[in-house]
């Protein structure tokens, strides 16, 4: 039995065939799934209980209320069973989040959305630190910086420039020496 591997983007579902399983990936609002679209059309398909998968996405995805998160949903299509696999939302979406701020500003070098704190910066990294390649607090904070350069926020007052600038030259070196991964 020949199955499909289904990913929903800007311009559509992408399939890709697959001997074993049926493979989606999605963007969900945690807590806030539903039958329809890009869910609901990927898994109509496969014949599986399509209420069973959002229930479950709903559960698995409840702790990130309020963000999009990434999904992965493996149908076994013999017998209909399924696992949902739940990623860690964008940095931006948690950096968003962490300002109050509805989207990132369109102008990040003249338009400031929201300030970040050390620390909110560092809990954001620290929420990243599987998805992020650095090894140390100090490189994850810098690549969340570089996000937040993009979006229009501040960190300490300071324009992410300013900031990695300060983080390259020591500065913080007494609040950043701290484990990154557990």
């Amino acid at each position: 039995m020949r199955c499909v591997r289904a990913e929903y983007t800007a311009s559509g579902v992408v399939f890709e065939l697959s001997e074993k399983s049926v493979i989606i990936d999605a963007m969900v609002e945690g807590g806030k799934a539903s039958g329809g679209p890009p869910i609901g059309p990927s898994l109509g398909p496969t014949g599986v209980n399509i209420f069973q998968v959002v229930t479950k996405i709903n559960e698995v995805t409840q702790a990130f209320s309020g963000l999009k998160v990434p999904v992965k949903i493996t149908v076994n299509p013999n017998d209909k069973s399924f696992e949902v696999e739940v990623g860690t939302p964008p940095t931006s979406a948690l950096i968003l989040k962490e300002v109050g701020a509805a989207k990132g500003s369109g102008e990040p070098n003249t338009n400031i959305v929201g300030n970040l704190s050390l620390d909110q910066l560092k809990a954001i990294a620290k929420g990243k630190a599987d998805d992020l390649s650095a090894q140390t607090m100090k490189a994850a904070v810098m690549i969340v910086t570089g996000t937040c350069g993009q979006m229009g926020v501040t960190i300490e007052g300071k324009t992410a420039k300013e900031f990695q600038s300060e983080v390259r030259e020591g500065t913080w070196d007494v609040q950043l020496d701290e484990p990154f991964r557990e």
